[in-house]
């Protein structure tokens, strides 16, 4: 017990001890972070979603774990549909016809389809042959491209979506340029009175000047006495009708890389075209004309030392010289007679050459002699050397008759492809490139030093490889003048090789050489889309083909000079023939002028010859034999030859090329044959069933091969016969196939050759050396399976899509061997994961966004067919009861502990069970996988139930382990898109996909998807760290495959597998706050949510109810604080808008979308500060998506939609302080700075007007806000693209959500948590208010590195300490920061989608413009409704007066922005209609928001649009008769609206007072029309005012006619306040004008003397209110600094006293009002210099400050202090 003389002392300790505590926490809480604000004073956001981690909402879940997903199927079946039919109806559950597919016939690009000719073909044919023709199988998801991966909303959509908006109107936009306003200015001064005349003018001159105005028109029915609720409804229906329909139209789309979920279409298999050239052969010329002339083109690669074409043979002899060979041509197919011809080239680089090579007829004589006649004789000298020319043509005409079939060399010359598409791609525009490089750069017939079109063309030469484009030059006409002759000795590709080489260099030898000069016209283009009359390789007609007698263009076949990785889509089998040399010189006997005729036999008898051997030019298409051309006298020739060949589709052991070689009698000599067999050779076809390609050095025979040497290589010696050179070779030839039926790969030849010997069940099979035999057959198998991963890449991509298909068959259909069924699915899923992992190593060029291969992603979605791949009876269809081990019998339904006999310990749960499993890596024999079945009757029993590829390929997976799983995992999307398309096959040819999902499918299948799932899961979590690039492929491959199963399997299943991977990464993310992770969930997610039935996958018909034994949640248990809650609160409604767990149950996905956004954004979150973008642009995205998706335009399925994210709103509000603070210009903000700031600056213009009684308009922030500001500053984290992109989210969810279910909401909210939400409605008002036409034009002229600094800039400003730069640095230092640090310097203001691109069009600016505007309105007009249904919302309550005070604060604030004229005409109905609801709202309650309004009435009454002064005159004349008829007399709008006034005209720089002149006129006219109160004094008081307010607007006239002289300007204020002596609140406006002006022009002092004054005037009424010793006395207490100040004085006989209502009512006759004065003074003396001024001033606030006992505040003013007086030290020793 205490001494009672101990009481009160102890007493009083505690009650000190207390007082110091709430003094602590009151300094806590205003440094506590939003996030332990929340924390604290929880108990008071009942209803608000609950963001802490540990926090649980309704079930004891957080909102960091997973919940449990509804059994999606279960509950659509418990819950059928109400509604019959419609929209709503198609929201319940997936159409009908939501998968097909579809069997699409292959474009073909030929009139005729590429098949082989022969009837019966071998296996392999045949397999390939379907390969190339059947039809593409497609699954179709008929809406998939309804969902965000197909459906991005791109600027083009945002463009088709924008069409045929309405142009807002807005006076920013209205308002004239400086040139017209100037003349204005010179109007008035004309019009205004001199200011010597009397200083407030005279007020009969202002009663004649207003009645003589003009008013605008008068709203209908305004003064009529209309129920509250009528008018409400008509408002409503005004307000609502033309709306824009989609929000999001009018956002700008988001600027962020490819989104994460987009999923092309792939490329439909096609045949591989490099860039293509069309070149046309014109015409031919030689000095004389004496001879056929025959020519071929043919493009080399001079750096690869290849020729990369097949040659192009021409003709463009005269009709009369072709004449001369009929005998031996009688009729020329229409396909030799092409002259122009579309070369492909792949690899296009500067080291291409066009060759032509010129042959003529055989003639006695070498090349040079023959040539000689084309270098002497000219055509000019024709007459003169008559007799001689007739003789050669004679000569000509008998070697033709007698020589006709056989040819020589003549001459060749090269074109450098690079020059000449740089040469026309360099001419201007208008100029012709025809002739023009010959007359630019000289011909051969001007300069010899140059064998092609000039010597700078053959000059320009450049280095390197770099790639060259040939598809967008000029089309050019060559003039080739010069050939050369080719040399006897000199004919191989070797020779060719050095002289294009030795032409690049500026001394060729070849430029020494005389030339054949001849004239060669050639047309080189880029060639068309798709050229006319086009003929294929094959021959074949290209379509468009109109008349097949038109001559043709052929397509010449390319050899890349590299491999080209294209899969085989047509029938093609070529062969090349290239005889290169032959060695005669040890053959006895006479062989010189030799030939060598090629035959394609299919037998050794001389008749068995085919005619497969394409024809030339000008001879029949395709022939028998074909010869090469001879050089004359030569007995070991090189040839140039290429013999083209069709193979036949199927080749036997007898089909050859036989190759005869003749030694050709120039001379006609008598008994002399024309042609004399010399030797003969050949090469079979086949070897060991595989077809002979490549280089060969054969020996040749003497004599006729005897018989079957067909069978036979040349290089054994048969006996008895006779060989050149002692059967050493003699005779080098290259055969090429360019062939889409052999693959040219001996591992591809040996797996398909014993694929088909299991389809055609013949044994033994040869492979080469080897006789398989059946019993052997398997193991052979095996091995050549595993070694297809010897082949060449180049033919395994070629035959990519029937090696996949045989693949896959033998996985389905496990062949039976020796009466045994042999397991091929490990082996072929091994090399499959081989293969795919090939292609993405090496052709990693060839990849999407997501790592997907091109070529296997088009195998997929348009060559596979799971059920179809043909076969034979002899492939086993298995059943898979039996088939997998005991470990992988997971029943989702019983208890997995003894399920594996391997395992120890009992598993916890499905999911260890599952990776435990995986983890004991099982060795799996395949007698204990697959079923013994038994031969019965020497027949195989099928078992009833087939096996399935998608399932045996989950077994695969599953089990496999090491390397295998491995490389499954590297391209898992492959696998998991193969299951995929299997399944829906399966259901659609099985006619499931109605059937029931729970059913369709083994419950084994679904515990392989499980176990894989939650395996894959693991390795995303356990791997991140260490190979992100993996685990970045593989998160989104499993979530386009649940993406997937969600349209096919049992959602409610497809919900648990996204949960199991929720949860393990939730489990790693408990343990490691890592973004990295959260960021792989979140692209998970949004893959995910891509879905085109994402809305129906929500259930959002689902009624949400709370939980049949729900613990006490925390809004639960505050729901009594809540200002408007019935006791017992509607838990529906409450689970409708928070994160319950009913909520996330049920609408599961849209749960986690705003389940990771509500957790990334709170400020709690570490590290996850780089994800807020990428959280919010998910929702954005989705939302987006809904907006714009057809199936949901009515505004019913809307507002079910917009259900699904009422929880948004709560999130929203919980970051309010997060956000951007898009009002801008906090530190001037007048209360703030008086009441929290630490540090001082000069008063500005927006402060004067703040003290003048007013809001700052666009720059106020709620009062909410400004109870913690360091919070504001601390927290203002979010970019402002981010905060603009939530914004707009939460706009669109209260524009589309059912209002009763928002107004039920609300009423359950509290008073604070209904603050908070106006608080987001303020800003919202701020971030998209309307920027102005002059803005874009503005940002559109900076250059964008002016435009980043601006930005910067004033960002620095507005966040004071935290600005751009430092939370850049900030942000960087971040462990996470990277994602948002990238985009920091681009999104760190809301407009820059507009100030990217610079060199925008008018109509582009005006375009932005226009939806700028339709934005602002749209945005405000939501806003306005939401107010409107709060209104209605607390109208009937208790505490309605602090929430409407709110609402009229955020109706305020849109009025001070810049809006158009048609939410302006709304918002004052609004305004209205509140005012006459609740009148003592604003004439009792919030009388500084009277203030404000009549300061935005008035603004607007001044504006130059005759609509928004018709509403603005019709508010304030409404105000004024409301506050009349309460108290008979109106003194407080009056005085109101006469300071309104005196603080507009002191600083609007746009004012225009003709304008408010009219509304005046408009107010008085009201006033004579109300017959309800003429009887009164009203008229009256009405026509005092109006005419009190003329006369400011004539001393506005005065102040604007000396607006450039700031002397006369200052003193003419000077004399306007002197005239508000007795108006103390107006004569503050007016001095706080001055020292505004003054601060402008940095007259500090006199700036700081205006405040002095205008604190004396605050001091001297406000001794008079309150009797506070430490307050100053009066303007006495000031003298010291000035004694001027004493003309403040309240001491004459008309002094208003300050009791009198509507006097000294401002916010600034307060104690806080008086200190905020004087430290805007102190700064000013302290800029001026002033320091003893300084001083006197805080003598004034030292006394204030200790009685409120604020020791922050008088620490920073004796810091002040001690600078102040150091400086002044400073100078006084300066001047010692």
């Amino acid at each position: 017990m205490w001494k009672k003389s101990q009481q009160p002392s102890c007493f009083l300790s505690l009650l000190a001890c207390w007082l110091m505590l709430i003094n602590i926490c009151v300094l806590l809480f205003s440094r506590t972070v939003a996030a332990e604000v929340r924390k604290q004073i929880a108990g008071q956001y009942g209803g608000s979603p609950q963001l802490l981690k540990n926090l649980s909402v309704g079930g004891n879940i957080p909102l960091t774990e997973a919940v449990e997903p509804v059994d999606f199927e279960e509950y659509l079946i418990t819950h059928p549909p109400l509604i019959e039919s419609g929209p709503l109806r198609d929201l319940i559950e997936f159409p009908p016809d939501d998968i097909e597919v579809l069997y699409t016939p292959r474009e073909c690009r030929t009139l005729g389809q590429a098949v082989p000719e022969e009837g019966e073909n071998d296996p392999h044919v045949r397999d390939c042959v379907r390969s190339y023709t059947e039809d593409w199988a497609i699954v179709n998801r008929k809406y998939h491209k309804l969902g965000t991966a197909f459906n991005p909303n791109t600027l083009d959509k945002q463009k088709e979506r924008q069409r045929g908006l309405p142009k807002q109107v807005f006076e920013s936009d209205e308002l004239p340029d400086h040139s017209s306003y100037q003349d204005d200015q010179d109007d008035l001064k004309r019009r205004s009175m001199s200011i010597d005349d009397t200083p407030r003018g005279s007020w009969a001159c202002s009663i004649f000047d207003l009645k003589n105005s003009q008013p605008d028109a008068l709203l209908p029915h305004l003064l009529d006495r209309v129920p509250n609720e009528e008018i409400d409804h008509h408002n409503e229906d005004q307000r609502k009708s033309n709306r824009h329909r989609e929000l999001f139209a009018l956002h700008p789309a988001l600027d962020e890389e490819e989104p994460i979920e987009r999923h092309c279409v792939p490329d439909v298999p096609k045949e591989h075209f490099g860039q293509r050239l069309l070149v046309k052969c014109l015409s031919l010329k030689f000095e004389i004309e004496i001879e056929p002339i025959f020519a071929s083109l043919a493009l080399y690669d001079v750096k690869e030392k290849k020729k990369i074409s097949e040659n192009f043979y021409f003709d463009l002899n005269s009709e009369q010289t072709k004449a001369m060979l009929r005998p031996h041509i009688p009729s020329a197919a229409i396909s030799t007679l092409a002259r122009s011809a579309v070369f492909s080239i792949t690899y296009p680089s500067q080291d291409v050459f066009f060759v032509i090579k010129l042959e003529k007829v055989l003639q006695q004589g070498d090349i040079g002699e023959c040539a000689e006649p084309y270098m002497v004789f000219k055509e000019s000298d024709a007459a003169k050397n008559k007799e001689k020319l007739e003789k050669l043509r004679s000569q000509s005409e008998q070697f033709c008759q007698r020589l006709g079939r056989y040819r020589m060399p003549f001459a060749w010359t090269a074109i450098h492809l690079m020059n000449i598409v740089n040469s026309a791609g360099s001419l201007e525009r208008d100029t012709e490139l025809e002739m023009g490089l010959s007359e630019r750069k000289g011909s051969w017939s001007e300069r010899r030093n140059s064998s092609i079109v000039g010597r700078r063309s053959l000059e320009r030469t450049t280095s390197g490889d770099e790639s060259c484009s040939l598809t967008s030059f000029r089309p050019a006409t060559l003039t080739v003048t010069n050939f050369f002759k080719q040399e006897g000795d000199r004919l191989s590709d070797e020779d060719l090789y050095k002289f294009l080489a030795d032409m690049r260099r500026p001394s060729s030898v070849l430029r020494r050489l005389r030339p054949i000069t001849a004239q060669l016209k050639i047309d080189i283009s880029p060639a068309p889309e798709n050229p006319h009359y086009c003929l294929t390789p094959d021959l074949l007609q290209v379509k468009p083909y109109p008349d097949s007698r038109v001559r043709p263009t052929k397509e010449i076949l390319e050899f890349p000079a590299r491999d080209v990785y294209v899969p085989n889509t047509t029938y093609r089998n070529l062969l090349y023939v290239n005889p290169q040399s032959l060695n005669f010189a040890n053959r006895q006997g006479s062989a010189r002028n030799i030939t060598v005729k090629v035959q394609f036999m299919n037998g050794e008898d001389p008749s068995n010859a085919m005619p497969v051997i394409f024809g030339k030019s000008s001879c029949a298409e395709y022939s028998k034999e074909a010869y090469t051309s001879v050089v004359y006298h030569n007995r070991s020739p090189d040839f140039h030859d290429e013999i083209k060949i069709k193979l036949p589709a199927s080749l036997t052991d007898h089909h050859h090329i036989l190759f005869t070689f003749y030694h050709v009698s120039c001379q006609q000599k008598q008994n002399t044959p024309l042609e004399t067999p010399v030797g003969y050779t050949w090469i079979p076809m086949l070897q060991n069933g595989r077809l002979r390609t490549g280089h060969f050095c054969l020996p040749v025979s003497l004599e006729k091969p005897p018989q079957s040497y067909s069978v036979l290589s040349p290089d054994v010696p048969l006996p008895g016969m006779k060989w050149v050179d002692n059967h050493r070779g003699v005779f080098n030839v290259e055969v090429v196939a360019a062939s889409t039926i052999h693959t040219q790969d001996q591992y591809l030849d040996k797996f398909f050759a014993l694929v088909h010997a299991l389809d055609e069940h013949m044994f033994p099979v040869r492979i080469g050396d080897m006789r398989i035999m059946e019993n052997n057959l398997e193991a052979e198998l095996k091995s050549s399976i595993a070694a297809l991963n010897s082949s060449q890449l180049e033919p395994v991509v070629r035959f990519l899509h029937l090696l996949l298909d045989k693949l896959v068959l033998l996985m389905v259909r496990p062949p039976v061997i020796a009466g045994q069924i042999v397991n091929l699915g490990q082996a072929s899923f091994e090399v499959m994961a081989s293969i795919v992992n090939r292609l993405h190593k090496y052709l990693d060029t060839s990849q999407d966004m997501h790592g997907r291969n091109s070529l296997l992603s088009s195998y997929i979605h348009y060559v596979f067919r799971p059920g179809g791949l043909g076969g034979s009876v002899h492939y086993a269809t298995m059943a898979r009861s039996a088939v997998r081990p005991a470990s992988l019998n997971l029943n989702r339904s019983r208890s997995l502990s003894n399920s594996n006999p391997d395992i120890s310990g009992t598993p916890t749960s499905p999911d260890d069970e599952v990776r435990s499993i995986i983890g004991s890596k099982v060795e799996l024999r395949h007698t204990d996988l697959y079923a013994v079945y038994l031969m019965v009757n020497g027949s195989l029993m099928a078992p009833s139930c087939s096996q399935l590829f998608h399932e045996e390929l989950a077994l695969q997976w599953v089990v496999s382990s090491g390397s295998v799983r491995e490389g499954a995992l590297q391209q898992a999307w492959f696998f998991f898109e193969l299951m995929v398309k299997s399944i829906i096959h399966h259901l659609y040819f099985t006619d499931r996909l109605q059937s029931p999902r729970k059913n369709r499918f083994p419950e084994r299948f679904m515990d392989d998807i499980t176990a894989l799932v939650s395996t894959i899961a693991g390795d995303i979590v356990s791997r991140f760290q260490k190979d992100l690039e993996l685990v970045e492929r593989l998160n989104t491959s499993l979530a386009f495959f649940l993406n997937d199963l969600l349209s096919v399997m049992d959602r409610g299943f497809v919900f648990s597998l996204i949960k199991t991977y929720w949860k393990q990464v939730s489990t790693k993310l408990y343990a490691l706050q890592n973004p990295t992770l959260e960021s792989l969930r979140l692209d998970f997610l949004r893959i995910i949510c891509s879905h085109e039935h994402y809305v129906t996958l929500n259930l959002p018909f689902s009624l949400l109810t709370p939980p049949a034994s729900p613990s006490p949640s925390v809004s639960s248990a505050t729901s009594q604080s809540s200002g408007f809650s019935t006791q017992v609160q509607d838990q529906k409604i409450a689970n409708m808008f928070e994160l319950s767990v009913p909520f996330r149950e049920q609408h599961y996905l849209a749960g986690l979308v705003l389940t990771e956004l509500a957790v990334i954004l709170d400020p709690e979150a570490d590290g996850m500060f780089g994800l807020h973008k990428k959280v919010i642009s998910v929702v954005h995205n989705l939302l987006s998506s809904h907006d714009s998706d057809p199936r949901y335009a009515d505004f019913e399925v809307k507002a079910r939609v917009a259900l699904l994210y009422l929880p948004l709103i709560g999130i929203v509000m919980e970051t309010l302080p997060q956000l951007h603070d898009f009002t801008g210009m906090l530190i001037d903000f007048c209360i703030r700075l008086m009441l929290y700031s630490e540090g001082n600056s000069m008063i500005s213009q927006t402060v004067a007007m703040a003290i003048a009684g007013t809001s700052v308009p666009q720059m106020s922030r709620p009062s909410s806000f400004l109870l913690n500001p360091q919070a504001t500053r601390q927290h203002g984290s979010f970019s402002a693209e981010s905060s603009r992109s939530l914004l707009i989210c939460l706009l669109w969810v209260l524009k589309n959500a059912d209002e009763m279910v928002l107004q039920k909401w609300f009423t359950d909210l509290s008073v604070s948590q209904l603050n908070r939400l106006l608080d987001l409605l303020y800003l919202c008002v701020s971030c998209f208010e309307y920027k102005g036409k002059k803005a874009f034009e503005r940002m559109n002229s900076l250059t964008f590195k002016k435009s980043k600094d601006m930005k910067a800039k004033l960002e620095e400003a507005i966040l004071g300490s935290i600005g751009a730069r430092q939370e850049m640095v900030r942000r960087s230092r971040g462990a996470f920061g990277s994602q948002e640090n990238l985009r920091w310097r681009k999104d760190m203001t809301h407009w820059r989608q507009t100030s990217e691109k610079m060199d925008k069009t008018r109509a582009e600016l005006e375009h932005e413009a226009i939806i700028d505007g339709n934005l602002a309105t749209e945005a405000n007009l939501i806003i306005l409704d939401t107010l409107e249904i709060i209104v209605q919302t607390v109208s009937v309550t208790e505490s309605k007066e602090s929430i409407l005070g709110g609402v009229l604060k955020v109706l305020l604030h849109s009025m001070a922005c810049n809006q158009s004229a048609l939410y302006l005409q709304h918002c004052f109905a609004t305004q209205r209609a509140l005012v006459s609801k609740f009148p003592e709202l604003l004439f009792e309650e919030e009388t500084e928001q009277c203030a404000d309004l009549c300061l935005r009435l008035l603004r607007n009454c001044s504006s130059s649009i005759s609509t928004i002064r018709a509403h603005a005159s019709a508010s304030l004349y409404l105000l004024m008769r409301q506050n009349f008829e309460i108290g008979n007399n109106f003194a407080r709008v009056k005085m109101q609206v006469t300071m309104s006034l005196s603080s507009l005209v002191g600083t609007s720089q746009n004012f225009n007072e003709d304008f408010l002149r009219r509304s005046l006129k408009t107010i008085l006219t009201y006033a004579e029309e109300d017959l309800e109160l003429r009887e009164t004094t009203f008229p009256d008081q009405v026509q005092d005012l109006v005419f009190n307010l003329h006369m400011i607007l004539s001393d506005t006239v005065k102040m604007k006619e000396h607006q450039e002289d700031p002397e006369m300007l200052i003193d003419l204020m000077y004399r306007i306040a002197k005239g508000y002596q007795t108006s103390p609140d107006l004569r503050l406006t007016w001095l706080q004008n001055m020292a505004g002006k003054h601060s402008e022009r940095n007259n500090h002092a006199e700036a700081a003397q205006c405040l002095v004054h205008s604190a004396a005037l605050v001091a001297e009424y406000l001794s008079m209110l309150e009797d506070r010793k430490y307050l100053p006395v009066g303007c006495v207490t000031f003298q010291n600094i000035s004694s001027n100040v004493l003309e403040e004085s309240a001491v004459s006989d008309d002094v208003v006293s300050p009791d009198e209502e509507g006097i000294c009512s401002g916010k600034y006759f307060t104690e806080a009002g008086l200190v905020g004065l004087l430290e805007q003074a102190a700064s000013s003396f302290s800029m001026a210099g002033m320091y003893e001024a300084v001083n006197e001033v805080y003598k004034v606030l030292i006394p204030i400050h200790e009685a409120n006992r604020d020791a922050k505040k008088l620490a920073t003013i004796h810091g002040k202090l001690q600078e102040a007086f150091g400086k002044i030290v400073h100078q006084v020793n300066a001047y010692i």
